[in-house]
């Protein structure tokens, strides 16, 4: 038995999903004559109350066409300096749209209106690069899967109207913090000009994430995928598994932040782990004392068949997922615990 707790993205698709997947009728996606990708889009942007929808290969591309759309070479976007678009897109900020980043130390990932308003430069003041677009990403992955409140969201987005600047959110795991928060997707769309979807990940799907936005905006999304390699043939048979999950994968979620909870728990309670962040959804960040070597641990853990992953600087990372069993599950809290001398 492997337990694999390295990243949520190494999930497989259900049984169920696969047959969803196997009975897909098709079409050619790049005209847009596929019946089950057309039917998954406007399912997606139906569900976040938004005119349309689009599905790309990954979430990577769906945030880097999100950027290209709402700014110009030149432009600046404000994020937080554990935002994934900064720190795991390769540079695509600069390379793809010619736009650099003002970034904000938030906590765990998570920006505050009265922190980004000062960061905002003014129009008139050609010197400075314009501000054009501001990014939050919920849940935060090197945050830890932190959850934003609502509220503070909704502070965000008037600001941004205010000052004229487009918002748009990195939502790769956004059906976790649904999940946790029950609120209602549509407030989310109400909030945002363009939302990126990750269902590779939590949900199970083996590939894909979906952009959802106005008309305008997703017929200029639709372009820009182009540009980028990202138009895809038959792809109904992808867009019928991201169907699947909406229907049978979500309430699963729920089970992935309870295990993560108990390995912060069982974290928390070994004298060799120096600080457990704190966990709210489905990633756990941790790091040992300093006497300890993390490269070591991690290869101590990999010997007893549990692969976690190293961020760097001290932090280790663990991610619950759907192919996470409970027996796995059990496996690792009694090997963890078992490690209390750990040296």
């Amino acid at each position: 038995m492997i337990v694999n707790l390295i990243s949520d993205t190494i999930t497989i698709p259900s049984q169920g999903m696969l047959e969803a997947m196997f009975s897909a009728p098709v079409g050619d996606d790049v005209f847009k004559e596929d019946p089950s990708v057309n039917t998954f889009e406007s399912q997606v942007a139906a569900l976040f109350g938004k005119e349309a929808a689009l599905f790309f290969p990954s979430g990577t591309m769906t945030n880097q066409t999100a950027i290209k759309i709402h700014t110009q070479p030149g432009d600046q976007l404000i994020c937080d300096h554990y935002a994934h678009i900064y720190n795991y897109e390769g540079g695509g900020v600069s390379f793809n749209s010619g736009v650099s980043c003002k970034m904000i130390q938030g906590d765990r990932g998570k920006i505050s209106a009265s922190q980004i308003k000062p960061c905002i430069n003014s129009s008139d003041f050609y010197h400075s690069p314009r501000t054009s677009l501001v990014c939050l990403e919920n849940t935060t992955n090197k945050g830890g899967g932190a959850v934003y409140n609502i509220n503070e969201i909704v502070k965000i987005s008037e600001l941004c109207k205010n000052e004229g600047l487009a918002l748009h959110l990195d939502g790769a795991r956004l059906w976790n913090a649904l999940e946790l928060t029950q609120e209602n997707p549509k407030v989310y769309g109400s909030l945002f000009d363009t939302i990126s979807l990750c269902f590779s990940k939590g949900l199970g799907c083996p590939v894909g994430s979906v952009l959802v936005g106005s008309s305008a905006k997703i017929k200029e999304a639709i372009r820009i995928r182009k540009i980028f390699g990202g138009g895809m043939r038959q792809a109904g048979y992808l867009a019928a598994a991201g169907s699947y999950a909406l229907l049978h994968h979500r309430k699963d979620l729920i089970n992935d932040h309870r295990r993560a909870k108990e390995i912060s728990e069982c974290l928390n309670g070994l004298n060799f782990v120096k600080k457990v962040q704190p966990v709210e959804t489905n990633i756990i960040i941790f790091s040992l004392n300093k006497n300890l070597n993390e490269e070591k641990f991690i290869k101590d853990l990999g010997d007893k068949k549990i692969l976690i992953m190293g961020l760097g600087k001290g932090k280790l990372r663990i991610v619950t997922h759907r192919n996470y069993t409970q027996e796995q599950h059990e496996y690792l809290l009694t090997t963890l615990t078992k490690m209390k001398a750990y040296a």
